[in-house]
């Protein structure tokens, strides 16, 4: 999904982390203030949303879901408003962080809701990943990125890729002089 000026662009922000501001948050607001000024930004604390626990049901029935409702009805709507999906995502046990893989969960329901359509709709979006690890070794980040990367690829989504810093405490990160810099070209050549 290409945007033009009839059509501005749409970051979602997706803050998986159950610490406010921490490393990989910082990243990520750094990142996104080089984006043009007129870039609409919405920033989601997955944590402020009370999602029900994800139920497997494909295989029971016709294998349709009910339209979400509540916290996740919620994070529907902002996830189909958005034309760019950013995941900032700290590296939690060499793995996606329990509110980013719940939000994720969701979305096997979310694409067997009759009438959405919610893989369709999804087709063409940016999909981006900002991870900070608390090793210098970014290669402990390999299994979460390829966990999003597959995700974007199974959905036809665009893959942008993943800023990865590092930083243990937080604030950490902005010490972090090369994903700093990194950070600062992440979303120019959107």
């Amino acid at each position: 999904m290409r945007s033009d000026n009839s059509n501005p662009r749409h970051f979602v922000f997706l803050l998986a982390s159950t610490r406010a501001n921490g490393n990989s948050e910082q990243l990520a607001r750094h990142a996104a203030s080089y984006l043009p000024k007129d870039t609409k930004q919405s920033w989601i604390r997955l944590q402020d949303y009370a999602m029900p626990a994800f139920t497997d049901i494909r295989h029971e029935g016709d294998g349709s879901y009910a339209a979400p409702e509540g916290a996740a009805k919620d994070l529907l709507e902002l996830t189909l408003s958005a034309t760019d999906l950013v995941f900032v995502t700290p590296l939690y046990w060499y793995s996606l962080p329990t509110l980013a893989k719940h939000y994720l969960d969701h979305w096997s329901g979310w694409m067997r809701v009759p009438g959405l359509q919610f893989r369709e709709q999804m087709q063409g979006r940016r999909f981006w990943n900002i991870t900070v690890t608390a090793d210098q070794d970014q290669s402990y980040a390999h299994g979460l990125v390829e966990s999003l990367r597959h995700t974007a690829g199974y959905m036809q989504m665009e893959w942008q890729g993943s800023l990865i810093g590092y930083g243990n405490r937080p604030g950490d990160v902005m010490d972090d002089s090369q994903s700093v810099e990194q950070a600062r070209r992440y979303f120019v050549a959107t």
